[in-house]
C-alpha cells in the first residue's frame, strides 16, 4: 500500500525529517546529554539486580549463612532504588526537553504557514493545514513528551541487559541474539510498509477534515441547491477511505505484536539450554546460568516497551513528516524585492487560468492612477474577482502583467504588500481575544486612540462601546457574539489600522444592511482619501460613486469609463444600471455623487 500523494502541501523525505530531528536536538544539545547520561545510570543500576540474584545462589550453594543472603538482598534492594529515582530524574528530563522541543516544533509551524502564500493555502484546502496543525502537531508532541524519553530508558535498559548477558558467557549472550531474531524479522516486515500506511492515514484524515470544513462553511449553499445528499455521499466516501488506511495499520500491529509476544520466549530457552549443558560441564556456576536467565527474562520488559515505542514513532514519523513537509512549500518571497516608485497599477494582457477549469481573464488591459476610486462591476462568472486577487498579489497572471509602481504586485514581499494592496473580500473572521487584540493584528503599536478612530470610520463605535469592557471585552467562544455585519466591519477596520496605499474590496459590505454598507463604504472612502480604492461591487451605487467604472464581461474589460459616459454611451453598463435602478422602485432617484 502506498500513501497518497497529498493535494497541494508537500510531505518531507526521511532523510528531511532526520535532519530536522538532529537540528531539534542541537538545539537543546545540554539538556539531550543530560538525558542520555541519567538512562545509563539508570540502567546499570537495573543490570545489578540479576546478578545479585545469582551470586545468592552461589553463595548458598557454598554454604554460606544468612547474613550473606541479608547482605545481597540489601545490595538488591539498594540497586532497585537507586534505579528508581534515577530512571524518574530521567523522565523528567526527558519530558522537559520534549516540551522545549515542541514549543519549537509549534513555533516553526506557525512561522512557515504564515508565510505560505495564500495561493497555496487555498489550492492545498484549509482541511489539510488544519489536521497538520492540530493532529500531526499533537501525534508530534506527544512522541517528544512521552515516547522519546521511554524509548530512550528502555534502550539503554535493553542495552545493558543484552551486555550483561555477553559479559556472564559471550556464548549465553548470542544464544539470546539469535533468539531474537523472530523480533528482527518482523520488524523489518512491519517497517518497510509502516511510512507509507501511515502517511496514506494522515491524507485520508486531512481529505476527511477538508469535506467536513468545505460542508460547514457551505452549509447554506448545500441546503439551497439540495446538494445534501451528494454532500453526504462525498462524506461518506472520505470516511470509507479513511476507515480502510486505518484498518491497514491496524493490520499492521495485529501481526507485529503477537510475533514479539512469542519471540521473547525463544532467548530464554536458549540461554537455558545451553547453561544448563555449560553448567553440566562446569563451565559455569548455577549462579551465573540463573541470572543470564533472569537478565534474558527482563529483557522483554524494556524491549517490549521500545518495539512499541518504534510502532508510535512510525506514527509520528509519518505526522513530523506533514508537520517537516512545509518547509518544501513555496513561500512568500522575502522583502528584498524592488519598492514600487508611485502607486499606479497597470494591468497588461493580463490571462490566467485555473488548474482546473478555463481561463477565467482572457487579456485584461487596464491602468488605475494614484488616489483613484474605481469600481469593477459585471455579471457573475465574469472574472471580477479573479482580477482582484491579481491585483492584491495573491495570485501572478499565467500571461501578460500586473504591477505597481514599475513592480510586479506578486513579486512584492508580505510587509511592503500590505503596506501597498490590500485586500477585503466577504470572508471575514473574529480571533478568539478581545476586541483591541482583533484590532492589534493590523498594527500591533496602535494606540487605543487609533483603535477608536477605525472604528469610527467604519461606523463599529457605536457598538463596541456599548459591550461591557469595551475594547476589552472578549469576542467569540466564551464572550461576545458578533454578528456578519460586525464581524465585517471588524475586518474593514483592520484595514484602516493597516493605513495600505491601495485598497480593494471585493464585495467587503456585502453582508451589512443597504443602509449600514453605504454608510460603510463613506466612512472608509473619508479616511482613505487620497489613496486608491478599487471596488469589486454589486450594488452599483459604489458604480455611481466612483471616479471611473470598469464594466467586466467574459474575463474581458468591455468598458471603461465614468458613470455618466457609460449610462450615455448605452451599452453594458447603462442596461446594468437601469436594472438595478428600476429595482429600486419607478421613480426613485439616483443617488448624489460623492465629492
Amino acid at each position: 500500500m502506498t500513501a497518497a500523494p497529498p493535494a497541494g502541501l508537500p510531505v518531507a523525505e526521511p532523510a528531511d525529517v532526520r535532519r530536522a530531528v538532529g537540528r531539534l536536538v542541537r538545539g537543546d544539545i545540554g539538556a539531550f546529554g543530560a538525558l542520555l547520561a541519567l538512562n545509563a545510570l539508570a540502567a546499570g543500576a537495573g543490570i545489578a539486580g540479576p546478578w545479585l540474584v545469582g551470586r545468592i545462589v552461589d553463595e548458598v550453594r557454598g554454604g554460606a549463612g544468612v547474613g550473606a543472603v541479608d547482605r545481597l538482598a540489601l545490595w538488591i534492594l539498594l540497586c532497585a532504588l537507586g534505579q528508581l529515582l534515577l530512571a524518574r530524574w530521567a523522565r523528567y528530563v526527558g519530558h522537559r526537553f520534549g516540551e522545549r522541543v515542541l514549543a519549537r516544533v509549534r513555533e516553526e509551524f506557525v512561522r512557515r504557514t504564515l508565510a505560505l502564500p495564500a495561493a497555496t493555502v487555498e489550492r492545498a484546502g484549509t482541511g489539510d493545514l488544519t489536521a497538520r496543525g492540530t493532529g500531526d502537531v499533537a501525534t508530534v508532541g506527544t512522541t517528544l513528551r512521552d515516547a522519546g524519553p521511554e524509548l530512550l530508558v528502555n534502550s539503554a535498559q535493553a542495552l545493558f541487559l543484552v551486555g550483561a548477558v555477553f559479559v556472564l558467557d559471550p556464548l549465553l549472550g548470542a544464544c539470546g541474539l539469535l533468539g531474537l531474531g523472530g523480533v528482527w524479522a518482523v520488524m523489518r516486515w512491519y517497517l518497510r510498509r509502516a511510512r507509507s500506511g501511515y502517511l496514506a492515514e494522515g491524507a485520508a484524515t486531512s481529505e476527511v477534515a477538508e469535506i467536513v470544513a468545505a460542508t460547514a462553511a457551505g452549509a447554506r449553499t448545500v441546503e439551497a441547491l439540495r446538494l445534501e445528499r451528494r454532500r453526504i455521499a462525498v462524506s461518506r466516501d472520505a470516511v470509507e477511505a479513511s476507515r480502510r488506511t486505518r484498518m491497514y495499520t491496524l493490520f499492521l500491529r495485529s501481526v507485529l505484536f503477537p510475533v514479539i509476544e512469542v519471540s521473547y520466549l525463544v532467548p530464554v530457552a536458549a540461554v537455558l539450554l545451553v547453561g544448563g549443558a555449560l553448567l553440566a560441564r562446569g563451565t559455569l556456576s548455577l549462579g551465573e546460568v540463573v541470572a543470564a536467565a533472569l537478565y534474558q527474562q527482563r529483557l522483554a520488559t524494556p524491549l517490549d516497551e521500545v518495539l512499541m515505542r518504534i510502532e508510535q514513532l512510525q506514527s509520528s514519523g509519518a505526522s513530523f513528516a506533514r508537520v517537516e513537509g512545509l518547509a518544501r512549500a513555496p513561500r512568500a518571497v522575502s522583502d528584498g524585492s524592488a519598492a514600487p516608485v508611485g502607486g499606479r497599477i497597470d494591468v497588461r494582457g493580463a490571462r490566467y487560468s485555473y488548474e482546473r477549469g478555463g481561463e477565467v481573464l482572457r487579456g485584461v488591459d487596464l491602468t488605475v492612477r494614484p488616489g483613484e476610486r474605481l469600481a469593477v462591476v459585471g455579471p457573475s462568472g465574469a472574472g471580477k474577482t479573479t482580477l482582484s486577487r491579481l491585483l492584491a498579489g495573491v495570485e501572478a497572471p499565467t500571461a501578460g502583467s500586473v504591477t505597481v509602481g514599475g513592480v510586479p504586485v506578486a513579486a512584492l514581499g508580505p510587509e511592503r504588500l500590505r503596506r501597498q494592496v490590500v485586500l477585503v473580500t466577504q470572508e471575514h473572521h473574529v480571533f478568539l481575544g478581545s476586541v483591541r487584540e482583533n484590532l492589534l493584528i493590523a498594527e500591533p503599536q496602535a494606540r487605543d486612540e487609533q483603535l477608536w478612530a477605525a472604528l469610527t470610520a467604519v461606523g463599529a463605535d457605536d457598538w463596541v462601546r456599548e459591550l461591557p469592557d469595551g475594547l476589552g471585552t472578549r469576542l467569540g467562544e466564551g464572550g461576545a457574539r458578533t454578528d456578519a455585519s460586525q464581524a465585517q466591519q471588524l475586518a474593514l477596520a483592520r484595514v484602516v489600522l493597516a493605513d495600505p496605499h491601495t485598497l480593494i474590496l471585493d464585495e467587503a459590505t456585502a453582508l451589512l444592511d443597504p443602509a449600514t454598507a453605504r454608510h460603510t463604504e463613506r466612512a472608509l472612502a473619508a479616511v482613505l482619501a487620497g489613496r486608491t480604492v478599487i471596488a469589486i461591487a454589486h450594488r452599483l451605487h459604489t458604480a455611481h460613486d466612483a471616479d471611473r467604472v470598469a464594466v467586466m464581461e467574459n474575463g474581458l474589460l468591455t468598458e471603461v469609463g465614468t458613470h455618466d459616459e457609460l449610462v450615455a454611451a448605452g451599452g453594458a453598463y447603462a442596461a446594468l444600471w437601469g436594472t438595478w435602478h428600476g429595482e429600486r422602485g419607478q421613480g426613485a432617484e439616483a443617488p448624489a455623487r460623492e465629492p
